[in-house]
C-alpha cells in the first residue's frame, strides 16, 4: 500500500500469516512467494498507521507545508519476505530527493515502522543499521535489540522483555511476596527471561525463587505431572508463568487433575489476554490472575477512519488488501471468482455492504494495544522530523553548525533527532527513547474476573511505567483487584516471616537468602527496623531495653541519699554528730567536776571535736561522686581519724606518765608531757597525715569513674583512688597510731586507780582494730556502691565504738551516778561501794 508524499515512512505488518514459495526449477521463471491467510488484525495495524500519517497531515502546528507519505509491506509472517520488503524500503534511498518532483514507482523511505517479530526484526536491523535508517518497531520485545552496538538505528515503542522481568519484581515487592515459583517456556523467550528475572530479583532484594520449573514443548505428561507435584508440595503461593498459551493448557489441565488451589498465578504478555484459557475448567483456577499486557490507549477518529475504507475509494496500489478485507469481511468474492468459490456457492461481492451493520472485532477500538504502539512509532518519526525542519541554519548540530534538509537528507540526520524526541500524546502518556532506543516503557496490569452469569473479564487494574524524572512505578487500584481467596485479601507468600525488631535474621544452611530464623537481639544490642540483618551494639552510656528495639539510658547506682542504705547511713552520722556535740556539751558543763579535770578535758575536748569529725567525713561518701568529694572524702577521713587517735594515744601516754611520776625518782618525766608538748604531739603527728594527704592527691588524685564492669546494664559512679599506694600509706599510718595507743593502753590497764582510763582505751583502741581489719577483705571484695557503703560503716562503727568506750562510762557517772564525781571516788579513798 503507498500514498505519495513529501516524505516517506515505510511500514511492515503482518496482514497475512503464512505464505506458499513456488517450487523452483532450472527452466522456470522467478516468481514470487503468494501470501496466505488474511489477518483482520494485522490488516487493522496497517490502517492504524494509514490514520496516523492521515492525521498529521491535517495537523497545522506539525510539519506544517509538508506532506507525509507511505509504503507499506505485508510480511507475511514470514522471514524472507519480511527481509525482502525491508530491502525494497531501502534500496531507493539517492543522494538529492527533490521535493516538487513527482516520483514514480515505489519511493524511497527516511524510516520504517516495524517489524512486529523480534527475528525479523534482528535481520532487518543487521542490514539496515549499517545505512542508519531509522527502525522504529512497534512489537518486537527481545531485549537483544538494546545492544547498541549491533543495532544502533533501532528503535521501539513497546517495553522490551527485560523491563517485563521488572515490572513483575514490582508487583511482588508491592504485594510482599518474596516467596514465588517461575513457570517459563522451553525456548530463547523462557530461558532468557529465567536469566534476567533471577538476575534482577537478586540485585532488587525482592525476593526469592522457590522453584524454577522449565515448561517443555509437546506433549510430555509425566514432566508437567513433575512440575505441578513440586508446586502442590511448596509453600510458595505465587506463581509466576512466562510460557505461551499451549503450555498454559497443559499445566492447567495438571492442575485441574490435582485440584491445587490457593495458587495467586501472575502472567506474562505472552498469555494474559488469551482468551482459550477463560474456560469454565479453568476459571476456578485462574481467577484473579494479575497479569502484564501492552499498553492500551484511544485513538480519537480510528474507527470513523476504518469505517471508511471501501474498494471504489482505494487507488489501486491498496485496492488489492482493500478488496481481500471485503472479502474476509462479508464472505464473498469479487468478480471473476474463483472457480471452487462458484461451484461452491459461494456469493459475490457488490461493493454496496454496509461495514456497520457487520459485528466483528475489527471495530472494536477501545481497547487498543499493537495500534496504540503503531501511533506513537509513526509520531515519533514525525516530530523528529519536525524538530529537524525547525533547525536555524549556523545553529545545527552538524558539521560547521550545518542543519539537514529535505533536499540533501540523509536517513542518520534523522535519526539524530529521533534519539531526542519528546512529546506527550492525547492519552497522556510521554514518548522518548533512551541511550538504547527503547522508549518509555509502559505495562498495563490486568486482572481475571468472573462475573456471575458465566462470562470472563480482564480489566485494567494498574500501570506500571518507567518516567524520565520519577524512575518506575507501579499504580494499582486494589480495590478493583478481585482475590480468589477467603477473606478478599492478597494472599501471604514468604519463606520465613519478617523479624521485628529487636531481632535478627539468620540464614539458614543451604536455602535461599529469603529462609532464615529469627534470632533475638543480645543483650546491650538492638535492631529498630524489620528484618534486620544485624544488631547494633548499644553507645557506652545506654543498653537495650527488654525488647531490644531501642536503647534506653543505663542505669546509675551510686550510694544515694534518697535510697534506704544512705538515707540509714546518713542518718547514722548525723545521729554520732549530735551525740558527739550532746557530750561535749555536757563535759563543757562539768568541766570543773572532778571527773572532767581527772581526764585531761583539753584532750577530750579535742578527741570530741575530732569524733565529730569523724562523723560528719562518712557524708562526702554519700551521693553522687564529684570531683571534689572524691578528692576530699580520704583525705577529711584520714586526717580526721588521725586527730582522734592522736589524742587517744597522748592520753595514753598521759597516764603513763602521770603513774610514772607518783614512783620515787620519776617526777622528772611529767614535764615532758605538759599541755604544750600534747598539743605539739597531736599537730605533729596530724601534719604528717595532712602531708601523705596531700602528696597522694598532687600525684595520683582520686577522681570519679563511671564503672561498667560490675553490671552491663547500669552506670556505677565511683572514686577510684588514684595511687593504691597513697590510700594503703593513709590507712597504714592510722592502724600504726591505733596499735600503738592499743599497746601503751594494753601496758597502763592494771594501774592503781578506781578510773582507770587505759582501761576505757585499750577496749575502744581494741574495738577500732577489729572495725578496720575486717574492712579490709569486706572493703576489696564488695563492688561498686556497696564499697562505699562499707567505708562508711566501718568509719561510723569505729566512731560510735570510740565515743561510747570512752565517754560512754564518764557521761554515766557524771550524769546519773554524781556521788562518784568526786576526788574521793576517783582517787579510790571512797568507802562507798
Amino acid at each position: 500500500m503507498h500514498k505519495v508524499g513529501d516524505v516517506i515512512l515505510g511500514g511492515l505488518f503482518e496482514v497475512h500469516y503464512s505464505s506458499v514459495f513456488p517450487e523452483l526449477t532450472f527452466t522456470s521463471e522467478p516468481h514470487q512467494p503468494s501470501c496466505q491467510g488474511f489477518d483482520p488484525p494485522g490488516f487493522r495495524h496497517a490502517m492504524t498507521m494509514a490514520f496516523a500519517i492521515d492525521e498529521i497531515n491535517r495537523n497545522s502546528s506539525l510539519l506544517p507545508n509538508v506532506t507525509l507519505g507511505y509504503s507499506l509491506y505485508d510480511n507475511c509472517a514470514t522471514l524472507g519476505i519480511g527481509f525482502s520488503a525491508a530491502l525494497s524500503l531501502a534500496s531507493g534511498q539517492e543522494e538529492q530527493f527533490p521535493l516538487q518532483e513527482t516520483c514514480l514507482g515505489t519511493p524511497p523511505v527516511l524510516g520504517i515502522v516495524g517489524d512486529p517479530f523480534s527475528t525479523f526484526s534482528i535481520a532487518t536491523s543487521n542490514v539496515l543499521g549499517l545505512f542508519k535508517l531509522p527502525i522504529v518497531s512497534y512489537f518486537a520485545t527481545c531485549s537483544c535489540l538494546s545492544d547498541r552496538q549491533r543495532f544502533p538505528s533501532f528503535f521501539r515503542t513497546i517495553p522490551s522483555d527485560a523491563f517485563q522481568v521488572r515490572a513483575m519484581i514490582q508487583i511482588l515487592k508491592h504485594f510482599s511476596w518474596t516467596w514465588a515459583g517461575l513457570l517459563v517456556s522451553d525456548d530463547d523467550y523462557g530461558l532468557h527471561v529465567a536469566r534476567s528475572f533471577q538476575s534482577d530479583l537478586a540485585q532488587s532484594g525482592g525476593g526469592c525463587l522457590a522453584y524454577l520449573e522449565v515448561l517443555p514443548w509437546g506433549n510430555d505428561p509425566k514432566q508437567y505431572t513433575r512440575i505441578v507435584d513440586i508446586m502442590k508440595k511448596s509453600t510458595a503461593r505465587v506463581v509466576i508463568v512466562f510460557a505461551h498459551q499451549m503450555h498454559m493448557v497443559q499445566i492447567m489441565e495438571e492442575v485441574v487433575k490435582q485440584n491445587v488451589t490457593g495458587l495467586q498465578w501472575i502472567a506474562s504478555e505472552a498469555w494474559t489476554l488469551v482468551d482459550g484459557l477463560q474456560t469454565p475448567a479453568f476459571m476456578p483456577y485462574l481467577v484473579g490472575t494479575l497479569g502484564i499486557a501492552v499498553r492500551h490507549g484511544h485513538i480519537s477518529g480510528l474507527r470513523d477512519f476504518l469505517l471508511k475504507i471501501h474498494p471504489n475509494r482505494h487507488h489501486n496500489s491498496e485496492n488489492s488488501m482493500v478488496r481481500q478485507f471485503w472479502e474476509h469481511t462479508f464472505q464473498c468474492r469479487f468478480a471473476p471468482p474463483p472457480a471452487d468459490w462458484v461451484e461452491a456457492g459461494g456469493a459475490l461481492c457488490t461493493g454496496d455492504e454496509d461495514l456497520e451493520n457487520v459485528e466483528i472485532e475489527f471495530w472494536d477500538v477501545t481497547n487498543l494495544r499493537p495500534e496504540y504502539n503503531i501511533y506513537k512509532a509513526v509520531y515519533a518519526l514525525a516530530y523528529a522530523l519536525d524538530d529537524m525542519l525547525q533547525c536555524v541554519p549556523g545553529r545545527g548540530p552538524f558539521s560547521e553548525h550545518s542543519c539537514a534538509t529535505l533536499q540533501r537528507l540523509e536517513p542518520w540526520q534523522l535519526m539524530y533527532y529521533l534519539e531526542k524526541v519528546n512529546f506527550t500524546t492525547p492519552f497522556g502518556d510521554q514518548v522518548s527513547f533512551d541511550e538504547n532506543g527503547d522508549a518509555l516503557p509502559v505495562y498495563d496490569i490486568m486482572n481475571w474476573l468472573w462475573l456471575p452469569d458465566g462470562r470472563t473479564k480482564v480489566q485494567s487494574v494498574g500501570v506500571v511505567k518507567k518516567s524520565a524524572f520519577e524512575g518506575e512505578e507501579l499504580k494499582l487500584d486494589e480495590d478493583r483487584i478481585y482475590w480468589n481467596f477467603d477473606p478478599k485479601q492478597p494472599p501471604r507468600s514468604v519463606c520465613s516471616e519478617s523479624c521485628p525488631p529487636g531481632t535478627r535474621m539468620a540464614r539458614r544452611r543451604g536455602q535461599p537468602v529469603c529462609c532464615f530464623d529469627c534470632i533475638p537481639c543480645s543483650e546491650g544490642k538492638i535492631s529498630n527496623e524489620t528484618d534486620s540483618m544485624e544488631c547494633t551494639s548499644c553507645p557506652e552510656d545506654f543498653w537495650s531495653n527488654p525488647q531490644r528495639d531501642h536503647c534506653v539510658p543505663k542505669k546509675t547506682e551510686f550510694l544515694s541519699y534518697h535510697e534506704p542504705l544512705g538515707i540509714c547511713l546518713t542518718t547514722a552520722s548525723l545521729l554520732g554528730t549530735f551525740i558527739c556535740a550532746f557530750v561535749l556539751g555536757i563535759f563543757i558543763y562539768h568541766r570543773s567536776t572532778p571527773m572532767v579535770r581527772a581526764n585531761n578535758s583539753e584532750l577530750s575536748f579535742l578527741l570530741l571535736v575530732s569524733l565529730k569529725l569523724c562523723f560528719l567525713c562518712s557524708l562526702l561518701f554519700i551521693g553522687r561522686p564529684r570531683p571534689w568529694t572524691c578528692q576530699l572524702r580520704h583525705a577529711a577521713f584520714g586526717i580526721s581519724f588521725v586527730l582522734c587517735v592522736s589524742c587517744i594515744l597522748v592520753k595514753t601516754m598521759v597516764v603513763l606518765a602521770v603513774f610514772k611520776t607518783s614512783k620515787p625518782g620519776g617526777g622528772t618525766t611529767l614535764k615532758w608531757f605538759g599541755a604544750v608538748q600534747q598539743r605539739g604531739t597531736v599537730l605533729a603527728l596530724t601534719c604528717i597525715q595532712a602531708a601523705i594527704c596531700t602528696a597522694w592527691i598532687v600525684s595520683a588524685s582520686p577522681a570519679p569513674h563511671k564503672n561498667t564492669q560490675y553490671h552491663n546494664d547500669k552506670i556505677v559512679y565511683e572514686c577510684v583512688v588514684g595511687s593504691t599506694v597513697g590510700f594503703v600509706v593513709l590507712l597504714g599510718y592510722i592502724g600504726l597510731l591505733a596499735i600503738l595507743s592499743f599497746l601503751l593502753a594494753f601496758l597502763a590497764r592494771n594501774l592503781p586507780d578506781n578510773f582507770n582510763e587505759a582501761k576505757l582505751i585499750t577496749f575502744s583502741m581494741l574495738i577500732f582494730c577489729a572495725v578496720w581489719v575486717a574492712f579490709v577483705p569486706a572493703y576489696i571484695n564488695s563492688p561498686g556502691r556497696y564499697a562505699d557503703a562499707v567505708e562508711v560503716f566501718a568509719i561510723l562503727a569505729s566512731s560510735f565504738g570510740l565515743l561510747v568506750a570512752l565517754f560512754g562510762p564518764k557521761c554515766y557517772i557524771i550524769l546519773l551516778r554524781p556521788e562518784r564525781n568526786t576526788k574521793k571516788a576517783i582517787m579510790g579513798r571512797s568507802t562507798t561501794k
